[in-house]
């Protein structure tokens, strides 16, 4: 049955930086779906808020953890604590990561210790969470890892757009760390495959959070479907299709949610 492919029902599924944004979308998706969730963020009260909230809302059962993905100790610790919860790990949602970190972004004015973090949280944990949460998914013959990119690794973007509506620009670090995670996401899913697991990716375009009404009409402008992403509705979705047996015939594949903007340049 066809609907019946996209339940979760005695799952489990990690979600790095799962306590906002994106994050808590796919994890709320996921929940509705009948996964148990092991939810990370940098902030633990943060994340033990979200797992409340998620738990009461949707029946399921919610364990938060602290986690740097930039730190290798911390995701094996993860990795090891998630398994031992219910003894199993079916799905990885690679989430954690910030499209401009601090300082400034400009290329001739990023600073090197700003690209080395950027690039850290970006690419790097997700390949660290991918090396610890993936041993154990080999191990038990069966998981889903799904870790998010971004359009900023498909295409140039014209920064005019942020500089007219005064918005501080992606870094180029950014689409750099993202292609990486695109790139990653194909040669482990080779990697991967003779133990059952599936690793695929998701790369969303931008999404509308009080942004400058210039900005938002500027780039609203530029794609095709006339709009920004929309908080709560459009990765939901996209995430639920490729942790579930959904996508049982799918892998090394880029699924990209960007209202066609990375089409029409």
């Amino acid at each position: 049955m066809v609907l019946e492919s996209f339940r979760l029902d005695g799952k489990v599924a990690v979600v790095t930086g799962g306590a906002r944004t994106l994050g808590r979308d796919m994890a709320e998706a996921l929940a509705e779906a009948g996964s148990h969730l092991v939810i990370t963020s940098r902030d633990l009260a943060r994340a033990e808020s979200t797992a409340a909230e998620i738990a009461r809302n949707f029946g399921v059962e919610v364990l938060p953890l602290p986690l740097d993905v930039r730190d290798h100790g911390q995701v094996a610790e993860m990795a090891a604590r998630a398994a031992a919860w219910k003894g199993r790990l079916d799905i990885l949602i690679n989430n954690a990561g910030g499209g401009s970190g601090r300082g400034p972004c400009a290329l001739f004015e990023r600073l090197p210790e700003d690209v080395i973090g950027l690039i850290g949280t970006n690419l790097i944990g997700t390949l660290f969470c991918c090396q610890e949460v993936g041993r154990v998914m080999a191990q038990q013959g069966y998981g889903k890892i799904v870790n998010i990119a971004s359009m900023a690794g498909l295409v140039g973007r014209d920064r005019r757009m942020y500089e007219r509506s005064g918005l501080n620009q992606q870094p180029v670090d950014y689409a750099a760390a993202k292609a990486g995670v695109i790139g990653v996401t194909r040669d482990l899913a080779a990697v991967l495959a003779p133990y059952g697991v599936y690793v695929n990716s998701i790369s969303p375009g931008g999404f509308e959070r009080g942004q400058p009404e210039a900005f938002v009409n500027a780039y609203s402008d530029r794609t095709p479907l006339g709009r920004m992403g929309r908080d709560g509705v459009d990765i939901k979705a996209a995430a639920l299709f490729l942790a579930s047996s959904a996508s049982d015939y799918v892998t090394g594949h880029n699924l990209v949610v960007d209202g066609g903007f990375s089409i029409w340049q």
